[in-house]
């Protein structure tokens, strides 16, 4: 048997959520998004006092784990929660603190 075959399809699912969720910086956005429908990434450039190339990773980082989505207007990037993961990553997590 190997490990991999152990894990829920769910603590998969919350590990990568959890992964994304692990810095402050990502922390920030995501309370930030979930206060206001979207926001461009020049706003939040503007905002955190961290490099570009720093947010942009912290971006690349909440995207891939599926809590953000990214709509390209160039030269601008709009960042909006998913709705569906995210509401997937509260059920998740509140079922595994009610245990």
């Amino acid at each position: 048997m190997k490990s991999k075959d152990i894990f829920t399809e769910d603590q998969v699912k919350m590990a990568r959520y959890a992964k994304a969720m692990s810095h402050p910086v990502r922390m920030y956005i995501l309370e930030l998004l979930s206060e206001q429908s979207c926001c461009y990434s020049g706003n939040l450039a503007e905002i955190l006092p961290i490099a570009k190339s720093t947010l942009s990773q912290h971006l690349k980082e909440l995207k891939e784990s599926g809590l953000i989505q990214g709509e390209i207007n160039p030269p601008k990037i709009k960042y909006c929660l998913n709705a569906e993961n995210w509401n997937d990553a509260k059920k998740l997590f509140e079922k595994l603190m009610e245990k």
